[in-house]
């Protein structure tokens, strides 16, 4: 059972599951409303507990550790999709909690997660549970008709940046790759002809008002998010409404609080399938705290808060690109030349503050805004071969 919901004025304290660079910028957000901010995390150097005004270094199921942060937060977000729901499920019998935990669980669980999809009504690829050797044979030969090799087998939970993730292109590919994942439960999905992938970020309040970011254009390198593209016309305007509609749709049969990311695939026939849900901000929405007048972590922050939601706007075309550690290692330990970076007009550097640098680690951000698209691709491009990234 869940407290009554009711708003918060600045001044209260408001806490986050997670201590990293999410909740790091969304710890900035709250404060710069004059929030006081709570961190629960176990690592004791963790991004957003380094800056936020409380950090509690527990686990997420730890009894005291919980019980410390509801008796000093009036409401509890998520900056990570893998906290445990029950954790928020615990905070909720005393303190306001968005999103909730069923919302969470369901986006922890690919089963769950593709069945909240087709009960939407919003188009995903074709699939099979595979949670037995016995699924195998089932899923080699076909589902409802549809031949689910050459495919891509995924785990059920715990899988992110392509990780726990397996091409498989036949049957023997795929009962290794069954067996390479540890026979836990795993979704296979189809591969279908991709065109492009976009993601919809939106906010849905507790009165049930709604908001959205505009449709963001994303290239992955690796299975990590390597560059987000936004401005006017960057998607169809046909798939642009489609894309907002069902993420709509998604949030509102998910009775969602709070910030919710959508990722989208578009096929070569033009057409548009649901990837995957993220119940929390995305690092594809993190232009939006230097190109929207409203960020991803304000409108997670007006959620949680029971303040009003505006419809964000974006006030200048943008590019997002993610530094990694690679950019690090590859120096041989020394700092990438962000001085010469900055000297690129409209260019806007945010670091997480993590101490090490690993090859595939999100260390920061860089997004370039500019009065065109085209201007802003070729300021990032520009960017990219100061800091030795291969240009988009």
């Amino acid at each position: 059972m869940s407290v009554a919901f009711k708003p918060l004025a600045p001044g209260g304290t408001l806490g986050v599951l997670g201590g990293g660079q999410l909740g790091r910028m969304w710890v900035h957000a709250a404060q710069s409303m004059g929030f006081q901010t709570a961190v629960l995390d176990p690592d004791p150097h963790s991004p957003a507990g380094l800056v936020s005004h409380q950090h509690i270094p527990r686990d997420y199921l730890d009894p005291a550790g919980l019980q410390q942060l509801a008796s000093v937060c009036q409401a509890v977000t998520t900056e990570f999709e893998n906290v445990p729901a029950d954790a928020l499920a615990r905070l909720a019998e005393t303190i306001q909690v968005a999103p909730n935990a069923h919302a969470v669980a369901v986006a922890q669980d690919r089963r769950l997660e593709k069945a909240h999809f087709v009960n939407c009504g919003v188009p995903v690829a074709p699939f099979a549970v595979i949670a037995s050797d016995a699924d195998l044979d089932v899923a080699w030969k076909h589902t409802e008709g549809i031949h689910l090799i050459p495919g891509i087998l995924k785990t059920a939970r715990m899988g992110y940046d392509g990780k726990g993730q397996v091409r498989v292109r036949n049957k023997k590919e795929l009962i290794d790759a069954f067996k390479q994942l540890g026979g836990v439960p795993c979704v296979l999905e189809k591969m279908l002809p991709l065109q492009a992938e976009y993601s919809v970020i939106v906010a849905r309040g507790h009165d049930g008002v709604m908001v959205h970011l505009p449709v963001q254009h994303n290239v992955h390198r690796d299975g990590i998010l390597a560059m987000t593209q936004v401005w006017a016309g960057v998607c169809d305007s046909t798939l642009a409404t489609q894309a907002i509609n069902a993420a709509k749709s998604i949030a509102q049969e998910l009775q969602y609080i709070g910030v919710l990311c959508v990722e989208f695939f578009v096929l070569e026939d033009n057409t548009l399938v649901v990837n995957e849900i993220a119940p929390r901000p995305h690092n594809s929405g993190h232009y939006s705290l230097d190109a929207c007048d409203v960020s991803q972590f304000e409108l997670q922050l007006r959620c949680m808060a029971g303040l009003p939601l505006t419809p964000p706007r974006q006030h200048s075309p943008a590019v997002m690109l993610n530094l990694l550690g690679d950019i690090w290692s590859e120096k041989l330990g020394s700092d990438p030349n962000f001085p010469e970076v900055l000297q690129l007009a409209g260019t806007h550097l945010h670091l997480y503050g993590k101490s090490e640098a690993r090859k595939g680690r999100k260390m920061g951000h860089l997004t370039i805004t500019a009065s065109t698209p085209e201007q802003a691709l070729s300021t990032a491009n520009q960017a990219a071969a100061i800091l030795g990234i291969t240009a988009f």
